[in-house]
């Protein structure tokens, strides 16, 4: 295609993309594996590969000899990974055949070895460490097990033919306490709160064709007093200075702002536009998202070659949410309105799949939590799949972005956090849906963080590099108690009775004896110095909301050996009268400013959920949701 370089030829070729078939990110069906940076074309890999464990480390990755068969992105402990194997493993291979039909299903063009632009084979996530050849030649290596990679795959492509093999290599050592495992138990069988673990692919594989110069990656501000959308666009290939982007915001098929850039030469272009129908301070807000508007705002983002002539460039599809995320004294601010937020932990397992699921099955997890009548959720101990913030910010359930921790404190684990949370909030500071950042939870991998020093001082770092690299919402240094800089102070308290609850939260003066002593766990709510005796930490937020950000867990007797809950109920009866009066005693004490309930779901022997592992209710969802609702 012959493109000019004038912006009227620009806007008269970007008027046709949805006829060439460039989806709308905001109304897209939630298969595709990046929400937020979309193209016509991709290919999914997920299906049947060739499978082999490696625990005694025997091979390399051209003498492999696969025996097995395994369902990606299903981790091999899963059932539906069609292995199922949940006993000690380190080492774990992969392997798959992409033939000419696949490679032009990415979007590759008929001779993809004449014709300019890239491939690219990306990865979701693979735990913990990844190594990636095709047909033999190593392109890519990763660390962390949460996180996206690619591989240019493009010389390969050139130079091989039509037909590629992936091999893949995953090493995640079943024992390592300084990784960041979450919820994944180090001993081979689960016990009371952890579970099987999750080794190798567990997220989404895919091929995509993208021009010489494409767009990478981008991060979207939106500040509602000056009616302006700021947007980080990183470009990958050779950019020329003469080179410029476009982008282009719309709401229901009217364009509401629009501009062009020149990249000047740069990789990363910085773009910032005014939303004109934002100044009316009478009619803002009908932009705004919130969970009972959860207005997403398309974006379409175009690179143009400074040559009129050069056939290749990059039009990706977007979207963002316009809202604001603060705190007062008393009250977490959405939009400068108070909001108070009714919660629920959920882990985020299955029992056929763990850690993995579906597109189907994360936008049914975000449909469930908001028909229970919760107005968020916190995902505990993991990094979710971006597909489940999608249906997040398209049906308004808030989020608090969590990560997995790491059990123990030494320099292997204070890196392997710093590096992922870096990469997570890269990957996710995009999504409206997420209103605050939970880097650590209750002490784990900082056990001894009321006193040593060190623990106390990684807290503060870790708070205060999520405000650097995002300061756009709240921060909790360590959810739950021994909190050193947290923008909320969260507490975790799993008494079983209502009045005991309603006694210890039902007052300011009985709350902030708790807040400046010690909590229900027996732990510090405050790991700093007390008053006057340090300026950081806890005297640096002397007036924050407070929120009860676990309770309840309340586990149904099953008969079986293996229940497990923080409390029990005997039978359904008075499973349904104990969640309900304990919901009920939270909330309608006034100096809360939220809770989140644990938990939505029976999770392996953890039977404190609100559902069964399946999804089907404990008693009738109208009930949970007026309890839910107070």
């Amino acid at each position: 295609m012959t493109m000019t370089s004038t912006p009227a030829a620009r806007a008269a070729s970007d008027a046709d993309l949805p006829a060439r078939g460039l989806p709308d990110a905001t109304t897209q069906d939630g298969t595709y594996p990046r929400p937020q940076l979309m193209r016509p074309h991709w290919h999914d890999l997920s299906g049947t590969w060739d499978f082999a464990w490696d625990d005694d480390e025997e091979y390399e990755h051209d003498d492999v000899p696969f025996s097995r068969r395994i369902e990606v992105p299903f981790p091999p402990e899963s059932p539906a990974s069609g292995i199922h194997e949940t006993g000690f493993h380190s080492r774990a291979w992969y392997r798959r055949t992409v033939g000419a039909a696949e490679l032009r299903a990415a979007g590759a063009p008929t001779d993809a070895g004449a014709a300019p632009g890239r491939m690219l084979l990306h990865f979701g996530a693979v735990d913990h460490a990844a190594s990636v050849w095709v047909n033999g030649h190593l392109v890519a290596t990763h660390v962390g097990g949460q996180t996206p990679f690619a591989a240019d795959i493009t010389r390969l492509v050139r130079a091989e033919g039509d037909e590629l093999t992936i091999v893949v290599r995953a090493v995640d050592l079943p024992g390592d306490v300084s990784s960041l495992r979450g919820k994944q138990d180090w001993r081979e069988e689960p016990h009371t709160i952890w579970y099987h673990r999750t080794t190798g692919i567990w997220q989404p594989v895919w091929l995509e064709w993208v021009p010489s110069v494409s767009v990478e990656s981008i991060i979207w501000r939106s500040d509602l007093t000056t009616s302006t959308v700021e947007a980080d666009i990183e470009l990958s290939g050779p950019v020329a200075a003469a080179d410029s982007v476009s982008v282009t915001l719309s709401h229901l098929g009217e364009t509401i702002a629009a501009t062009t850039v020149s990249t000047m030469g740069e990789g990363t272009v910085s773009v910032r536009l005014v939303i004109p129908r934002q100044l009316n301070g009478q009619q803002y807000e009908e932009l705004l998202w919130s969970p009972s508007s959860p207005t997403l705002i398309g974006a379409r983002i175009s690179v143009h070659p400074h040559e009129p002539a050069a056939p290749s460039w990059d039009t990706v599809s977007s979207y963002l949410g316009l809202r604001s995320v603060a705190t007062s004294d008393d009250a977490l601010l959405l939009n400068d309105r108070p909001i108070y937020l009714r919660s629920v932990l959920a882990q985020n397992y299955w029992p056929e799949s763990h850690l993995a699921a579906s597109a189907a099955t994360l936008k049914r997890e975000v449909e469930l939590i908001l028909e229970l009548g919760f107005n968020a959720a916190r995902v505990h101990q993991k990094v979710e799949d971006p597909r489940f913030l999608y249906w997040a910010d398209r049906l308004g359930l808030m989020l608090w972005g969590e990560t997995a921790s790491a059990y123990a404190f030494d320099p292997k684990a204070v890196g392997a956090l710093v590096s992922e949370w870096t990469a997570v909030l890269e990957r996710d500071r995009s999504h409206p849906s997420i209103i605050a950042w939970v880097p650590l939870n209750e002490s784990w991998g900082v056990q001894h963080i009321s006193h040593d020093p060190r623990q106390r001082a990684f807290s503060r770092a870790i708070a205060d590099l999520t405000r650097a690299l995002d300061g756009t919402r709240p921060v909790i240094s360590n959810d739950g108690w021994e909190h050193t800089d947290s923008d909320i102070m969260t507490i975790h308290d799993y008494e079983a009775d209502p009045a005991t609850l309603t006694s210890r939260y039902g007052s300011a003066e009985s709350l902030q004896r708790m807040i400046d002593g010690f909590g229900p766990a027996g732990r510090r709510m405050s790991a700093e110095p007390g008053p006057g005796a340090s300026s950081e930490g806890r005297d640096a937020h002397p007036h924050r909301p407070i929120m009860l950000t676990e309770f309840g867990g309340v586990s149904l007797e099953t008969g079986g050996d293996g229940d497990w809950g923080y409390s029990t109920a005997r039978d359904a009866e008075s499973f349904e009268k104990q969640v309900t009066s304990i919901l009920l005693a939270v909330g309608s004490v006034q100096p809360l400013a939220g809770f989140c309930y644990t938990q939505l779901t029976d999770t392996g022997q953890e039977t404190n959920g609100l559902l069964h592992a399946d999804r089907s209710p404990k008693f009738p969802v109208d009930r949970i949701r007026a309890a839910v609702r107070g």
